[in-house]
């Protein structure tokens, strides 16, 4: 099914719509080294609140090499003896300056541990400078400080790419999901030939002799992880966002050779992040800018204010951008949480599907919901964090978690789902903070009024995903009665609630029935305004499940038990007739019985006896020849009679 979804797609890329493989999107997000998933040390004690990074380089992408300095501002959160920072342990700290003066430190495990002269109180602010260089820790695609070349002319780049654990790769910094920088200055030299990108505002550009340094201010607070810098020859062009009197710059950075094409596809982050803004809010950094760099690794990376792409296809785009809103401004608080991010980017391309190019709502769907049940095991809240390749999981954290917010937007409605999203990333502790799974919850149950409990329990935490047996029978006073049983492709869930759609349709007719599903083997009853030939289960892909069935041969027990309407019923077809008269009995068990047609006068034209079967009973008379007028069908079954009458009309 991926596959006919791709070959689908494929068809679409002509334009500027061109659809980005989810699983490339996560791969391109696994940013470590395969070899490399495990988290190998347990990283610095946290032990103060840092306020402001000064980051300071000398990088030369025809070098693999990195050199530099970080000055940390941070306050202790109690007296403190010393500090602790992550750097990879292939990295060489040069020296540790404090108040002017060289203090001691030791660098291992990938942590350096710096000693301070003597206790520093709580609360005060100080600070600290490190000087390091070296060569980052791999040269990979997977790497967090990349290498490579581009173009005819093998155009050298470097690029950083530090999610989830590569920032510690090459810079000092506190490699976790507790404390944010408050703000961050990123100040890069580089050969004059070439340009450097990184997050927040350029602010200045100089020049001397041969190099040129970059000074990038960003006055938002920011995760480790999301602190980057691209630096080779870079063109670069401008896009603007209206957002009513006010207009936001989209600063892209790409390469020369692939300048004309980027330049006619950037043009679709105005409409998607017009779309976002109409949903969840003003771009959270739109103090500063939105910016896209080029990179040369096929995917993307949401670095905050600078997001790097790969062909800027809609997709990806979208993806990237939605990331600003969930993952930028509220980061997941643990990478257990990681859907929190990759689920809800995952979801807001969905949505920009379905608001602007609405042909590809259903195929996107359709993906997602494949990818969420490709797992019978897997759960959307990640329980292995010391696999990137598990946090970065295509099917789990960004399918299964979109298609998770796209159930509960079923479960609530439009209008209460986005009003507690809204409610979610305006939340004095998540926005420009860190936030946990239990913190959607509960702004989704005190926005809704609902107690979602057993929903995030089970289609969250829970493993697996449910499958659907519907049996259904309607007579022909068009009174359906069904019974919905389920099962689960995992243990540790016992049932999956939901309201179920359910779609009754013939040729000219069709209704959506909403069925509040609570245990398995449940019975309900519904009244039609027509008679259904066909049942869908849950046409618009709102359910996670997967093989599930539909059959037409449900017999409720209390039919059984001796409802009259269900015991038989007749239908006649068609009605007036010329030659062949259809004549279609409903009965609940079998039975035999006996059946007479008479003419207007009384008379008897045939009578005969009829063995019928539970179901539908189908049986035709050849009319041809008859007299024209009136004719009525007695059936009597079980003590029971029921009647109808036909008109037969000359076939010369």
């Amino acid at each position: 099914m991926k596959n006919i979804l791709a070959i689908a797609f494929l068809l679409f890329s002509s334009g500027s719509f061109a659809q980005f493989k989810t699983d490339k999107i996560a791969a391109s997000e696994q940013k470590q080294l395969t070899q490399n998933h495990k988290k190998k040390h347990p990283g610095s004690i946290n032990n103060s609140n840092i306020i402001y990074q000064r980051l300071e380089v000398q990088v030369n992408p025809a070098i693999y090499f990195i050199a530099g300095n970080v000055t940390t501002h941070f306050i202790p959160s109690g007296p403190i003896q010393f500090i602790e920072f992550d750097l990879s342990d292939s990295m060489t700290v040069d020296s540790i300056i404090f108040h002017n003066t060289a203090i001691s430190f030791t660098h291992s495990a990938d942590v350096i541990h710096i000693v301070f002269p003597s206790q520093l109180p709580a609360d005060d602010e100080d600070s600290v400078k490190v000087y390091y260089h070296g060569l980052p820790f791999w040269n990979s695609g997977f790497g967090s400080f990349v290498q490579n070349v581009h173009g005819l002319d093998n155009t050298p780049v470097i690029w950083t790419l530090s999610e989830p654990y590569g920032a510690k790769d090459w810079w000092p910094c506190k490699q976790d999901l507790t404390d944010k920088i408050d703000s961050l200055d990123v100040i890069i030299t580089t050969p004059k030939i070439y340009r450097a990108a990184s997050n927040g505002l350029l602010v200045k550009e100089t020049t001397i002799d041969s190099s040129k340094t970059y000074y990038w201010k960003h006055r938002y607070p920011i995760a480790a992880y999301l602190v980057c810098l691209a630096v080779s020859n870079y063109d670069v062009f401008y896009n603007y966002v209206p957002f009513g009197a006010d207009t936001l710059p989209v600063m892209n950075f790409v390469y020369p050779e692939d300048s004309a094409t980027l330049r006619d596809h950037s043009v679709d982050v105005i409409s998607t992040m017009q779309l976002y803004d109409t949903l969840f809010g003003l771009y959270p950094f739109d103090k500063e800018k939105y910016g896209m760099v080029e990179f040369g690794w096929d995917g993307g990376m949401e670095h905050q204010t600078m997001t790097f792409v790969r062909n800027f296809d809609f997709e990806l785009i979208a993806h990237e951008l939605a990331h600003h809103w969930f993952g930028d401004k509220v980061t997941c608080a643990s990478w257990h949480d990681i859907w929190l991010n990759e689920g809800f980017a995952t979801y807001l391309s969905v949505l920009c599907y379905e608001h602007i190019a609405p042909i590809w709502y259903m195929p996107a769907k359709m993906e997602h919901m494949y990818g969420a049940t490709n797992n019978p095991n897997g759960s959307v809240w990640c329980d292995d964090t010391t696999s990137v390749d598990r946090i970065f999981d295509s099917d789990m954290s960004y399918s299964k978690g979109a298609m998770v917010l796209h159930m509960l937007r079923w479960k609530l409605g439009d209008s209460l789902f986005f009003a507690g999203l809204r409610n979610y990333l305006t939340d004095v502790n998540n926005a420009y903070a860190f936030a946990a799974t239990p913190d959607l919850q509960a702004h989704l149950e005190t926005t809704s009024g609902m107690d979602l409990s057993q929903f995030f329990n089970t289609w969250v935490y829970g493993k697996g995903f449910p499958s659907y047996q519907i049996d259904w029978a309607q007579n022909f006073s068009n009174h359906v009665d069904l019974v919905i049983n389920q099962t689960q492709s995992d243990p540790s869930v016992p049932f999956f609630s939901m309201p179920l759609p359910l779609k009754f349709k013939n040729a000219l007719h069709d209704t959506i029935v909403v069925f509040n599903h609570t245990f398995s083997g449940q019975t309900f009853s519904v009244d039609l305004p027509f008679a259904a030939d066909s049942l869908i289960f849950d046409p618009d892909l709102w359910i996670i499940s997967a093989y599930d069935t539909i059959t037409n041969d449900y017999i409720p027990s209390n039919i059984i038990a001796g409802r009259s309407d269900y015991n038989f019923s007749l239908r006649l077809s068609p009605n007036p007739v010329a030659r062949l008269l259809r004549i279609q009995v409903q009965a609940a068990v079998e039975k035999s019985a006996e059946i007479k047609i008479v003419n207007s006068l009384g008379q008897f034209v045939q009578k005969y006896q009829q063995q019928l079967l539970p179901g539908v009973n189908s049986f035709q008379v050849n009319v041809a020849g008859w007299a024209s007028g009136a004719y009525h069908v007695s059936i009597q079954a079980g003590g029971n009679t029921i009647k109808s009458t036909f008109v037969v009309l000359s076939d010369k």
